[in-house]
């Protein structure tokens, strides 16, 4: 019971507390977490969570999950556009409220299906989806956004992928797809350095379709939208990815992901972090952690 009492704490603090919290938020645009429009058969989703710069909790994703099935059987909807409330696209995963002592090994198999079923929504979604990035985008939101047919960048938009920071590896098929589009230089800088790039660099790199000025970002993915409306644009991954070869990159690179959230550098990892913010009580919990990590690893 120690070793799952600690490890609640661990996930608690970093890895998903929201996980076990199955919240149905209203679908209805007033107060949800995610907000619905459709005109001329473009569908605009809008993360809504703005005091928490449109983090990824758990209800916020079952709301966009509900409303990606909602919409892939809607006639009326031809094309996806996926934005958020300003001042920021998405600050990525923020799943840190709740969950349920267990196991190890039990934990190892909720992080890996958790994240290959965020990925896979992307990946399965069977029209076109156009990102309109309005703001900073972090992490998951990033490399959910580069599954997409394209992104439509304002000026104030930036991406930042932090994993090396982090001590995980790289997720959302990044770790194959972002050199595919990107090229191995801008990849490794991503990925492996952690390199926040503007939206005029993700234009340069080959990241982003356009920048435009922050007020004519829905207008203009509108118009982009309605167009591919018109040519009857198909889902694509850009690059040329192949979607069964993304569903297995996705399985793989999850259990990494699971891996490394149970791994002593991790574990390390967060316990400096902490220390260097000055949160002694948190960065305690993962001193225990990464202390008895060669006992409790065993029960993987």
């Amino acid at each position: 019971m120690f070793f799952k009492t600690v490890l609640f704490h661990l996930c608690e603090r970093s890895v998903s507390r929201n996980l076990f919290l199955h919240t149905s938020p209203v679908l209805s645009n007033k107060g949800s977490l995610v907000l619905s429009k459709t005109k001329k058969h473009v569908t605009t989703l809008t993360l809504n969570n703005p005091t928490k710069l449109n983090g990824w909790t758990l209800p916020m994703l079952d709301t966009l999950f509900e409303l990606f099935d909602e919409h892939a059987a809607d006639e009326n909807t031809k094309v996806v556009i996926l934005t958020g409330s300003d001042p920021y696209y998405c600050a990525g995963a923020n799943l840190s409220e709740n969950i349920k002592p267990m196991h190890p090994k039990k934990l190892h198999k909720m992080i890996t299906e958790s994240n290959a079923k965020l990925f896979n929504y992307f990946i399965d979604f069977p029209k076109p989806i156009l990102v309109a990035a309005n703001g900073p985008a972090i992490g998951a939101s990033v490399t959910s956004a580069a599954l997409c047919d394209g992104i439509i960048a304002s000026h104030k938009a930036s991406f930042l992928t932090p994993f090396a920071r982090l001590a995980v590896p790289a997720e959302g098929c990044s770790s194959v797809h972002f050199e595919r589009i990107l090229g191995a230089e801008s990849a490794r800088k991503m990925i492996g350095e952690g390199w926040k790039v503007s939206a005029e660099e993700a234009k340069e790199i080959g990241l982003i379709l356009q920048v435009v000025p922050h007020n004519e970002l829905m207008t203009r993915a509108q118009e982009l939208a309605e167009n591919w409306v018109k040519i009857d644009k198909k889902r694509t991954i850009p690059g040329g990815g192949n979607f069964s070869e993304y569903r297995e990159i996705n399985a793989y690179e999850s259990v990494q992901v699971a891996d490394a959230f149970l791994s002593y550098r991790f574990l390390d990892t967060q316990y400096k972090f902490l220390v260097s913010k000055g949160k002694v009580k948190d960065a305690r919990v993962f001193w225990i952690l990464k202390t008895l990590h060669p006992l409790w690893s065993r029960m993987l």
